[in-house]
């Protein structure tokens, strides 16, 4: 959701694919001009453990990473991955929590960049090193008790496939099913066929379908905290989440609830 401005932004390339290869191969064969490559497993996440697949990273890490790829505060950053910003909106999502004001998403990530013609690279790149200071919390994060709250008070919305949300399949987690109470939003959903958003109003309506209304609050989850922010930025774009009542993020999602035998699995389809 961002147009390159006059003033050249931070560019990061966050290409990942959940089956591989690793981003950076498809970085090294092509990115836009000045990007920097940004690690998802490693950089804009924990290691696997207790937090679930991709914990939030320690602030003083991605502090860390942010000023190695240029990253100041008064300079604007636009994210990028392959195509639908699923993973663009955990980096975009990121920034924001640890305080940026003004970090964008490119609409269609690299697939548009590239079918509009627009050059790529494969020159490494060096930048000059940020200043940029991480001061986490200013994105709300829940754990899994509030998060179970929200699916009996407001809305949770659940961002994976419909056959996991369903329980049909389980390819990565302890268990298969849904929090109990969780609405199905999957990410691919917010975006069409060339991967680019969906008009806010649509993206409006399709919420409210869900029954995601203005005066309740609203958040997100789905396999391990990455996709779930593609809802998020979907929730913002269509005008439900805003400074004052942000939409929330359940952090550890599914890979952490899971793995909780004390938590409660819901299977098949609940109403929206």
């Amino acid at each position: 959701m961002a147009r390159l401005r006059d003033e050249p932004p931070v560019l990061l390339d966050v290409r990942w694919s959940l089956l591989g290869p690793p981003g950076k191969q498809d970085y090294e064969r092509g990115h836009l001009p000045g990007a920097v490559f940004v690690d998802l497993d490693t950089e804009l996440a924990s290691p696997p453990g207790a937090g679930g697949r991709h914990p939030l990273p320690d602030p003083a890490a991605l502090e860390r990473t942010l000023r190695r790829c240029g990253v100041s505060r008064d300079r604007a950053v636009v994210v990028y991955d392959a195509d639908n910003g699923s993973v663009a909106a955990r980096a975009w999502w990121l920034l924001r929590w640890a305080g940026h004001p003004d970090v964008r998403v490119l609409d269609g990530g690299y697939a548009a960049w590239v079918a509009e013609g627009r050059p790529v690279t494969t020159d490494p790149v060096v930048p000059a090193e940020g200043d940029f200071e991480v001061r986490p919390g200013s994105m709300p994060v829940v754990d899994a008790d509030a998060a179970a709250s929200l699916a009996r008070e407001g809305a949770l919305l659940d961002a994976r496939a419909p056959e996991r949300y369903r329980g049909d399949t389980e390819p990565l987690d302890a268990r298969a099913g849904h929090i109990p109470g969780a609405v199905n939003a999957p990410f691919a959903e917010h975006v069409d066929s060339s991967g680019k958003w969906r008009p806010a109003q649509e993206l409006a309506e399709r919420f409210a379908q869900l029954g995601v209304e203005t005066s309740s609050p609203v958040g997100a989850y789905c396999g391990s905290g990455v996709t779930a922010c593609s809802v998020l930025l979907a929730l913002e774009h269509a005008g439900l989440s805003t400074a004052e009542r942000p939409a929330v993020l359940y952090a550890g999602s599914w890979s952490e609830w899971s793995a909780d035998p004390s938590r409660p699995v819901a299977t098949g389809q609940e109403a929206g």
